[in-house]
């Protein structure tokens, strides 16, 4: 979590700017009189939109954040006006479900239309939301979205002089095997075991598991992801149990205390969200801990409920990816390995470019766009090196992967850092070590049977005194190595790893 690269402190900053919306919506939603449910209510739609608007410009996230309301507000209509109405309510809710889900297959926006939506459902529910709150809830969301806008595009608009790299497009597919549509229906599964049995656990807090559940399908692709993630959601949530009976229970709801850890628990949900989900649900149960003790209702067997309402929605995922329209964890791997390359080889070009003197290239983006592929690179690979896989010639394949990828994006990041030097200069030798790293890619990326006759190409260069130079050879020695683990069946023995 604390040494995880952070290229331009960009999680820092991010995570600052959070507190900052999410502390101008609560503050804002005060100073109007709303009560305190719509308060809260506030902070979390303000937490959303600084947290799943991720559209690639600045323009396109304006206007996903203008349209967060066309998905929020029917949504929280519907929630409130079917309390007490349970079965009406639970099929509302799994709709919501699934098509929050299907909304991903429209990028970015739908992503975020679509978790901004099952969102205000699992709100009101949170709350116990009652119709004649529905105008204040309004109220507070309206609020929460127009002080999101302004610490996101005129107090710290961070984006403006950074541009947002583009979120990885999803693995593609058509008809039932589409993502999109794979998941929906698993979500659905999911969430309607969770709520079946949340209900069974408690009347009052089933939403719990079918939160679980939701997140868990959060940006995974396969069979192991899923599951790792659920194990992860449950670690998370046992250490922040016990850290909000020794945190939250004593506080007693006391406001100024538990406003500063609320401030502290926002913060860490956006600076861990990259590297650690463990870490992050951490922060979300301790920040669900000290509003439940706002609330009033906050007693150690609520925590303790909260454990047992998680390991069901895991449960319910975990059972979902295994049955429903099961897609296996090496399916996705190569798809997401093969983009990463591809994005270090972008990054190589526009660095050479820009120390050749073109003023229009910029390596920037493509290396903000090589961190975020290679997280979910690490996601696609987490079943294979996690502790518990019993596969250990795949698992040692698999770390030998992510460690070399990570050599290439820290030779990447030093490359655009050198390229970012007005000082430095062109060197005629930059060109055939740039081309020598395409070639790498070239090879790593074309077709099994198609990769021997290009391996000529991979062969190790002596570091270099220039830093792009050294840069660059430090590039090709990581990609000549990824050469034995990516061409290795994924079921053969072990060979080349620790060689």
């Amino acid at each position: 979590m604390f040494v995880a690269p952070d290229p331009g402190r960009t999680r820092l900053r991010n995570s600052l700017r959070a507190v900052v919306g999410v502390g101008l919506a609560v503050t804002v939603a005060e100073l109007a009189g709303l009560s305190l449910t719509a308060s809260i209510t506030g902070g979390l739609a303000a937490l959303l939109a600084l947290f799943t608007v991720l559209d690639a410009d600045v323009r396109a996230q304006r206007i996903t954040t203008a349209l967060l309301p066309v998905a929020g507000f029917p949504v929280l209509a519907l929630a409130t006006t079917l309390h007490g109405m349970a079965q009406a309510r639970d099929a509302a809710f799994l709709a919501v479900v699934f098509a929050g889900v299907y909304a991903r297959r429209w990028g970015p926006r739908g992503h975020a239309l679509g978790i901004f939506g099952f969102m205000m459902f699992f709100v009101t529910q949170f709350l116990h939301a009652v119709p004649a709150q529905l105008p204040e809830l309004f109220a507070a969301v309206g609020l929460a979205l127009l002080s999101a806008g302004a610490a996101r595009f005129v107090l710290w608009p961070i984006e403006r002089r950074t541009p947002p790299a583009a979120a990885p497009p999803g693995l593609p597919g058509t008809g039932l095997a589409r993502p999109t549509t794979r998941q929906a229906f698993q979500a659905t599964a999911a969430c309607g075991f969770a709520l079946a049995i949340g209900q069974a656990l408690s009347e009052d807090r089933w939403y719990w598991a079918v939160g679980t559940a939701w997140w868990i399908f959060v940006n995974t692709a396969s069979r192991g992801e899923t599951l790792v993630r659920g194990f992860r959601r449950v670690l998370g949530t046992v250490v922040g149990i016990a850290a909000g009976l020794l945190i939250a229970v004593p506080l007693h709801g006391a406001p100024a205390p538990t406003a500063a850890l609320v401030a502290v628990c926002v913060f860490g949900i956006f600076y861990t969200a990259a590297p650690s989900y463990s870490w992050m649900m951490f922060f979300v149960t301790v920040m669900a801990g000290l509003l439940y003790g706002l609330l009033g209702v906050l007693h150690p067997g609520l925590l303790l409920l909260r454990f047992e309402e998680t390991a069901v929605g895991a449960l319910g995922a975990a059972l979902a990816v295994v049955l429903v329209l099961p897609v296996t964890t090496h399916a996705a791997n190569d798809a997401w390995i093969q983009r990463a390359l591809h994005c270090v080889r972008a990054s190589t070009a526009a660095s050479l470019d820009r120390l050749a003197g073109d003023p229009a290239a910029d390596p920037a983006p493509h290396a903000a766009e090589l961190e975020l592929l290679l997280g979910r690179v690490r996601m696609a690979l987490a079943p294979l090196v996690h502790p518990l896989s019993p596969l250990r010639a795949r698992k040692g394949r698999a770390r030998q992967v992510l460690a070399l990828l990570d050599d290439c994006a820290r030779e990447v990041r030093g490359l655009v850092a050198v390229a970012a030097d007005p000082q430095a200069s062109h060197d005629a030798r930059l060109a055939a070590a740039c081309w020598r790293v395409e070639a790498a890619v070239e090879a790593l990326t074309a077709p099994r049977d198609a990769q021997e006759p290009a391996a000529a190409h991979l062969s190790p260069r002596p570091a270099a005194a220039e830093p792009a130079l050294a840069h660059l050879h430090g590039l090709e020695q990581a990609l000549t190595a990824l050469a034995a683990p990516l061409r290795t069946h994924p079921r053969a023995p072990l060979a080349t790893v620790g060689a």
